[in-house]
């Protein structure tokens, strides 16, 4: 029997760069948290933006913070498929060569030439998690999530890192595709 890890699903959301969190919210704006994640340090915050692709927009999404060093939007494809945006399946920080949007919030604009992605799908493992799943940072592995609509992933990466917990981020194309509730956990193969 494999290594379990909880199944975390990733609704679509941002994270922004400073500068753009005062272009869109106003000048001196900080991040409002609301919720923590399960991942120490990140959190679901108050603000929310409008995301304009060619054919369409997609209202009211979640900002996570903290601030990054460069904004990047992650979608499921279907999200991006309805305004019109083609997007690339990337590791998380990989935005070169992305997609662009535009960015509305309630203090103006920003218009990204890059940074729109899926992300690749991926297990968070503290290293002591990692060395007991028999993996380590950067692997790749595939996992069986069971149940009514139970379905192998394949080609999920290993980001084990000092400070993470055990998490599997799914987006919400692959957990409706797999029936994923709360209580779903990812086994590695």
């Amino acid at each position: 029997m494999g290594y379990k890890v909880q199944i975390g699903l990733s609704n679509k959301h941002l994270h922004l760069q400073q500068e753009h969190v005062e272009a869109l919210f106003g000048s001196g704006h900080k991040l409002t948290p609301s919720k923590d994640l399960r991942q120490p340090g990140q959190y679901a915050c108050e603000e929310k933006v409008d995301i304009v692709g060619p054919k369409g927009v997609l209202k009211g999404v979640r900002v996570l913070g903290p601030t990054r060093p460069e904004t990047q939007v992650e979608l499921a494809l279907t999200d991006a498929r309805q305004i019109g945006v083609k997007i690339p399946v990337r590791e998380s920080g990989k935005l070169e060569g992305s997609s662009g949007c535009k960015l509305v919030g309630p203090a103006g604009e920003v218009e990204l030439d890059h940074g729109v992605i899926a992300a690749l799908r991926h297990i968070h493992l503290s290293p002591e998690e990692a060395a007991e799943a028999g993996v380590k940072d950067k692997d790749t592995v595939s996992v069986r999530v069971g149940g009514e609509r139970g379905v192998i992933f394949e080609n999920v990466l290993i980001r084990a890192v000092e400070g993470f917990r055990g998490e599997c981020h799914f987006d919400t194309d692959e957990g409706n595709a797999a029936g994923c509730g709360t209580d779903a956990v990812a086994e590695i193969l």
